[in-house]
C-alpha cells in the first residue's frame, strides 16, 4: 500500500548546485521523498537502536504442542517480518483470558512492567483508563506512524475510540456487524399449504395454524414461537414495535445496560410487552422462557422438532453441529428457512446491528514505546499481513475461490497448528477481512457445511437489512456503568412478568416495575443522557 511520504529539503548555498544536488540525491535513497523512493513499511524505530516492544496476546491455555503464546508460527511470522527489519524485539505477554480484566488491572497499576499494547473488551474498562488518565493520547500518533491502520479502521470504528474528543483507544474493526435473523419451520408451513409470513400479523396468524393444527405431530408438544431471555430472541421482536423516533429520543430514552441498547423507554416498547403478553396466554410461545437464560431449553426444543419458529444469532443454527442439523437426524424431512418476519409501521424489519468493533487496542500513557507500538499496528494493516495471519498460506490453510479463501477441511497438524490463536494475533480485526462488507460473507457462508450455505447466505443478509446502529456519546455515561447490572436485571424481570401476568393485570403490573425500573436508577441514566445530548449539541 502506499506509504505516507516525508520531504527532505537541502539548503541552497551559492556557487554549491553539485554539492545539493548530491546532497539530495543521497537523501532520497534514504527517506520516501518526491524523488519516487520507498520507505520500509514500518519506517523502523524511533531511535535505531535496538529496542524491545511488548505486546499483550491471550493465553486460552490451547496451544499446540511445541508452541506456545508466546513463541509460535504466528509470533515468528511478525518478529521477521516486522519485528528484525526494523531492529525491534517482539516480545509478547501472557494474559489469561478468563481473568483479562483483572489481570490488565494488576498490570495497569503495575507502571514499568505494562506492555506498550494492551487491550480489552470491556468498555468499563477502556473508559476508567481513560477517565483515570493511564492512557497515551493516540490522535498524532496514528496520523503521523499509522496511515494504513487508519484508513484500515476508519472513523466509524475510530470514533469508538475516543473520549472527549481525544483518541484514547484503536478499537479492532468487525467484519461483520449484522445480528439476528428468524427461522421458520418450512416444512410445516407446506404440510398447512402456507405462505412464509411477511408481516408480524401473519406471523401470528401462522403461530395460531401451528398450535391448532399440529404439523409436526407432537402430539400437543407445539412450541409456534421459541422464546428465552437472551437477547437473539427478543431483541428482533421488541424493537420491531418501537415507534419512528428523532436524534433526541434515540440518545436520550435508550438506555445501555452493559454492552447493548435497550428500548426501554422509547414509544412502542409497552407495545412490544403486550403482544408477548397476548402470545403467552394464547399458549404460543415456549412456556418456561424466564427460566432459559442460556438458550439451552430452547436448543433442545428446536432439535426435538418441537419449536415452529424463533429467531437467532444469524448463523448459528447453521453450524456442523447446530441445532439445524440435530433437528434434521431426530426428524427426517425437517426444514428451516431463515425469513424477515417482525414489522413495523413502516413497513421495515429493524433489529440492532453490532458495534463496528471488536476489543479496545490501548497504549499506556507510561509507555516508551508509542512509536513502534503504532508502526506495529500500521505494519499488520499494510499489504497482505493481516490476511496472512487470518489464513495462513494458500494450499495448505485455504484456496481461493472467487478471491475468497475458503478453509481448507482437513488440514495438516503444521497447517492448523499455524493458525491456532489467528484471533488473538491478528489484533486489528474481529473477524476476517477481505476489504468489503459482502467478500466477508461470503467467507462465513462458504465455511458453513455445503447442505446450509444457502440459507446461511439468507439469515446473512436479513442480519444486515433495516439495521438500527448503537447510540455513542463522546464521553461516558457515568449512570450507566453504575447501575447497568442491576437495572439489566430489572429489564429481565419486566419482560418475564408482563408476559406471564393475565391479560387484566397487564396494565398495573408495568406501570408499577416501570416505576421501580426508574427509581433504581433508570431516572439517573435518563438524566445523564439528557444532559450529555445537550452539551454534544450546543
Amino acid at each position: 500500500m502506499e506509504r505516507a511520504t516525508k520531504r527532505t529539503g537541502v539548503k541552497r548555498r551559492s556557487g554549491r548546485k553539485a554539492i545539493m544536488l548530491v546532497a539530495l540525491a543521497i537523501a532520497c535513497s534514504l527517506l520516501v521523498t518526491a524523488c519516487g523512493g520507498e520507505r520500509p513499511e514500518s519506517g523502523g524505530n524511533a531511535s535505531g537502536k535496538p529496542v524491545t516492544l511488548k505486546i499483550e496476546v491471550f493465553d486460552r491455555g490451547n496451544s499446540p504442542a511445541g508452541s506456545s503464546v508466546t513463541n509460535n508460527y504466528l509470533t515468528r511470522y511478525a518478529q521477521d517480518n516486522f519485528g528484525t527489519p526494523n531492529n525491534i524485539k517482539l516480545e509478547y505477554v501472557p494474559v489469561p483470558r478468563s481473568e483479562e480484566v483483572k489481570k490488565l488491572n494488576v498490570l495497569m497499576a503495575s507502571g514499568g512492567d505494562v506492555p506498550d499494547i494492551v487491550f480489552t473488551y470491556d468498555s468499563g474498562t477502556f473508559y476508567r483508563y481513560a477517565q483515570q488518565g493511564g492512557l497515551a493520547d493516540l490522535g498524532e500518533l496514528l496520523d503521523e506512524h499509522g496511515p494504513n491502520l487508519k484508513a484500515f479502521l476508519g472513523e466509524e470504528t475510530l470514533a469508538y475510540g475516543r473520549v472527549y474528543g481525544k483518541q484514547y483507544a484503536l478499537p479492532a474493526k468487525r467484519s461483520h456487524l449484522g445480528k439476528y435473523a428468524s427461522f421458520i419451520r418450512q416444512d410445516w408451513l407446506d404440510a398447512l399449504g402456507l405462505p412464509v409470513p411477511q408481516t408480524t400479523e401473519e406471523l401470528y396468524e401462522t403461530l395460531k395454524a401451528f398450535k391448532e393444527k399440529d404439523p409436526g405431530r407432537t402430539g400437543g408438544k407445539t412450541i409456534p414461537l421459541g422464546m428465552t431471555i437472551a437477547p437473539a430472541q427478543y431483541e428482533p421482536l421488541i424493537w420491531s414495535f418501537i415507534k419512528p423516533v428523532t436524534e433526541e429520543q434515540r440518545y436520550t430514552l435508550t438506555q445501555q445496560l452493559g454492552s447493548r441498547d435497550y428500548p426501554i423507554l422509547l414509544p412502542g416498547f409497552k407495545d412490544a410487552l403486550q403482544f408477548m403478553n397476548k402470545l403467552y396466554n394464547e399458549g404460543l410461545i415456549s412456556p418456561d422462557f424466564g427460566l432459559d437464560k442460556d438458550k439451552t431449553k430452547l436448543n433442545e426444543d428446536v432439535s426435538k422438532g418441537l419449536v415452529g419458529f424463533f429467531s437467532e444469532d444469524d448463523m448459528n443454527p447453521f453450524y456442523a453441529d447446530g441445532v439445524y442439523a440435530t433437528l434434521q437426524k431426530n426428524v427426517p424431512g425437517a426444514k428451516l428457512s431463515a425469513v424477515d418476519v417482525y414489522t413495523n409501521e413502516e413497513g421495515k424489519h429493524p433489529k440492532p446491528e453490532y458495534a463496528p468493533i471488536g476489543m479496545y487496542i490501548m497504549i499506556p500513557k507510561s509507555s516508551e514505546r508509542a512509536v513502534e507500538a503504532i508502526r506495529y499496528l500500521d505494519w499488520m494493516a499494510s499489504g497482505d499481513h493481516l490476511f496472512h495471519m487470518q489464513n495462513g498460506v494458500e494450499g495448505e490453510n485455504y484456496t481461493l475461490q472467487d478471491g475468497i479463501p475458503v478453509m481448507i477441511a482437513n488440514p495438516s497438524e503444521e497447517a492448523k497448528n499455524r493458525l491456532y490463536n489467528q484471533g488473538d494475533m491478528a489484533i486489528i480485526s474481529n473477524g476476517k477481512q477481505l476489504g468489503d462488507p459482502d467478500k466477508n460473507v461470503e467467507a462465513y457462508v462458504l465455511g458453513m457445511p455445503e447442505a446450509y450455505q444457502e440459507e446461511t447466505r439468507r439469515a446473512l443478509t436479513i442480519s444486515r437489512t433495516d439495521t438500527i446502529k448503537p447510540v455513542l456519546f463522546d464521553k461516558p455515561i457515568e449512570a450507566q456503568a453504575k447501575y447497568g447490572t442491576s437495572l439489566l436485571e430489572k429489564f429481565n424481570e419486566i419482560f418475564v412478568r408482563t408476559t406471564m401476568v393475565k391479560p387484566e393485570q397487564f396494565e398495573s403490573t408495568y406501570e408499577t416495575m416501570m416505576k421501580d425500573y426508574m427509581a433504581s436508577g433508570g431516572q439517573a441514566i435518563l438524566d445523564e443522557r439528557t444532559e450529555a445530548y445537550r452539551e454534544m449539541t450546543e
